[in-house]
């Protein structure tokens, strides 16, 4: 079975909520970012969303943005991020979901790029300008090589077309809980119960909850609303903070575990 799939089976059998974590790739260099994983498994987090340094990241806000840039300057490429995804394997089975632009997929090739991520240990793309109308052959490939083709919801999508959407998708649905780019927000959307409500209506899939969830407290809030939160930008601009410390992994770890702990007291 998928990793995603077990965890959030897993999840659910247990009456849990989980936590994903988002970071960039390559920042501060890839040994880093096998460290931060591993820490992040030990500190409880469910699912670990890598996102691969691009050029032009559209629906990052700036704190992620300069994450992709210190990847790209570490001169992290997919190849070498498929690498460490494979050394990762060897000691933690903690979902791995790749957050990335088609540009990326299209330069090497769909099938060849979907094959080298199930070799690696990948469980999911998520596709940031991949709509499902066009997404068929992928959908197909993806559906083959056994991963979780994830697809993402906006507070502005309608009704219909969000039924489209959550139909087609495998693993879990994200819901953007705010219009706009990425970044830390002061307070969680208020809309929150009627939106995922909306979704759960056209959709069992587990329903993940993100953009904007800076501390403990709002990802405990988030969570109660979905199945399970996402955290980012809080967390990359930790490692943005602490970057260069010998300590990356303790204290980023220690900030993630924070928001397990909130998450998993619910």
């Amino acid at each position: 079975m998928n990793r995603i799939v077990a965890k959030f089976a897993q999840l659910k059998s247990a009456g849990k909520k989980g936590l994903v974590v988002y970071i960039g790739a390559g920042d501060p260099n890839l040994q880093a970012t096998r460290e931060l994983a591993l820490g992040f498994d030990h500190a409880g987090v469910d699912v670990l969303e890598l996102g691969v340094p691009f050029s032009d990241p559209l629906a990052d806000g700036l704190v992620n943005q300069l994450a992709a840039q210190r990847g790209l300057e570490s001169g992290t490429t997919p190849p070498k991020l498929l690498a460490t995804i494979a050394t990762i394997r060897q000691d933690s089975q903690m979902p791995i979901v790749l957050y990335i632009y088609f540009n990326l997929i299209h330069r090497v090739g769909m099938e060849k790029f979907i094959a080298d991520c199930a070799k690696a240990g990948v469980d999911g793309l998520l596709v940031l300008d991949l709509p499902p109308e066009e997404s068929d052959n992928y959908e197909a490939l993806m559906k083959k090589a056994g991963l979780c083709h994830i697809y993402l919801v906006a507070p502005t999508t309608p009704e219909d077309r969000m039924e489209l959407i959550v139909k087609r998708g495998s693993g879990f649905i994200y819901y953007i809980s705010r219009e706009g780019v990425t970044g830390m927000q002061s307070k969680v959307a208020s809309n929150l119960s009627t939106q995922v409500a909306k979704i759960r209506a056209h959709t069992g899939l587990p329903i993940a909850i993100g953009f904007g969830i800076s501390n403990p407290e709002q990802a405990r809030l988030v969570a109660q609303e979905g199945d399970a939160c996402v955290v980012g930008s809080a967390i990359v601009n930790q490692i943005a903070e602490h970057g260069k410390s010998t300590e990356l992994t303790a204290k980023v770890s220690a900030f993630v575990k924070s928001l397990s702990d909130a998450v998993k007291t619910i």
